[in-house]
């Protein structure tokens, strides 16, 4: 895959706070007069999603979200259910829950992923 393609699909993130399917990505980057296809911005999701600049997401629903990594150091994720706006977290706490009920279990090597749903203010507040 050419570096442009991985490009254009590193720009179709930049923009957003929340998470995005790669169909939302592929939508945007064709009604932009992109030739790129379905297949390409699965593969540079996953690319991107490997060298760590791209963070993904599971939702209730199994599907995979993407997003632009906004920091290089391990965290997770605050996602508002409602508008889908993203705060990247740290979880000193939950690491050593990690490391510890692997240890406790025989584990090493361990590795997780933790998102926390909730709704933001200002979701709350147009609600009223």
């Amino acid at each position: 895959m050419t570096t442009t393609r991985r490009n254009a699909v590193r720009q179709a993130l930049a923009g957003n706070q929340g998470f995005r399917s790669a169909q939302d990505i592929y939508a945007d980057l064709r009604a932009d007069g992109s030739k790129i296809g379905l297949t390409t911005v699965y593969r540079a999701l996953q690319a991107l999603s490997e060298t760590g600049e791209v963070d993904v997401l599971r939702t209730d629903d199994g599907e995979a979200v993407y997003r632009a990594c906004r920091t290089e150091e391990h965290h997770h994720h605050l996602v508002c259910r409602a508008c889908g706006r993203t705060v990247e977290v740290a979880g000193p706490a939950v690491e050593k829950w990690a490391d510890a009920i692997g240890a406790e279990h025989g584990f090493s090597e361990i590795t997780h992923t933790v998102e926390v749903f909730g709704t933001c203010a200002g979701c709350v507040a147009g609600r009223s």
